[in-house]
């Protein structure tokens, strides 16, 4: 624990905190309206715009944000006229964002170590001002998912419905859209673009196991995510590892701990639950 005695640990940890709770509140929408692979898309798309910005030496942060949304936006387009299917569209931002990707950074003179950065994530490296937008944009992103909760459930469960009940269905549809390439933004820091995609879903994976109703599955997806950056970012500090593997295995090993003990628990059950008598058919005759 010494470690978090200095400045950049701390902000390694505020970061990963932040966005432990900023993506699952996302991730849970993603899930809902099987968009589960998205921010794996966004997130080679965000790899084009650092590759743009290391290219035009402009703000690789600032590139991302403008062509993940870019992206982000094509992809609900496509998805919402119904000509190409969501996962033939989420198939082709895969494979254009990371070619467009790798092509702009080797045209570049930036290092590997640079790329790795914005791959797997660099949260020792966050500096106060990386602090600041992580921590406004992701409170942004968590206030608006949690304020706006019923809109765009009613959205992402059965868009007929909400757009019969009078919800803007095409607005509020761009809306997860852009928070969505945000929220892949600010974590490239923390995570990395190539493992953004598993702390928006995996926390929310997990919490399905134990939760029924969509408030319970949400509340607990954040706690899980949270969960999930701490121990991440301790186990990285104590173990010499990179935080943002670290943070994305605490999380599924989170899953599969739940998922064990989740069946475990259903078989005890059934074994001890009496098995209730067969009731007897109108014709039968019980005797006494």
């Amino acid at each position: 624990m010494e470690l978090f005695q200095y400045p950049y640990m701390q902000r390694a940890l505020i970061g990963a905190l932040v966005i432990g709770l900023a993506a699952p509140a996302l991730g849970i929408y993603l899930v809902q309206r099987r968009l589960a692979l998205i921010g794996d898309g966004v997130g080679h798309v965000a790899l084009t715009g650092v590759g743009a910005g290391l290219l035009l030496n402009r703000s690789p942060v600032l590139v991302a944000v403008i062509a993940a949304t870019i992206g982000a936006i094509a992809i609900e387009i496509v998805r919402a006229r119904g000509r190409t299917s969501g996962d033939l569209a989420l198939a082709l931002l895969f494979y254009g964002g990371i070619a467009g990707g790798v092509l702009l950074v080797g045209l570049s003179d930036a290092t590997s170590a640079n790329l790795n950065a914005y791959l797997f994530g660099s949260l020792t490296t966050i500096s106060p001002a990386d602090l600041t937008t992580i921590a406004l944009l992701g409170a942004a992103i968590l206030v608006t998912m949690i304020a706006l909760r019923p809109a765009l459930f009613a959205v992402s469960h059965d868009e007929e419905y909400a757009r019969v009940s009078g919800l803007p269905v095409r607005t509020l549809n761009l809306l997860i859209a852009v928070a969505t390439a945000v929220t892949v933004t600010i974590a490239m820091r923390a995570v990395g673009v190539l493992l953004i995609s598993a702390l928006m879903v995996v926390p929310v994976a997990t919490a399905q196991q134990v939760t029924r109703g969509f408030r319970s599955t949400m509340a607990a997806a954040m706690a899980l995510g949270f969960f999930a950056a701490g121990s991440g970012v301790w186990v990285a500090a104590t173990a010499d590892t990179a935080p943002g593997a670290s943070v994305v295995l605490v999380a599924i090993a989170s899953f599969l701990v739940v998922a064990v003990a989740g069946a475990v628990w259903r078989v005890v059950r059934r074994r001890t639950t009496p098995t209730a008598a067969p009731t007897p058919e109108p014709h039968e005759v019980v005797l006494s």
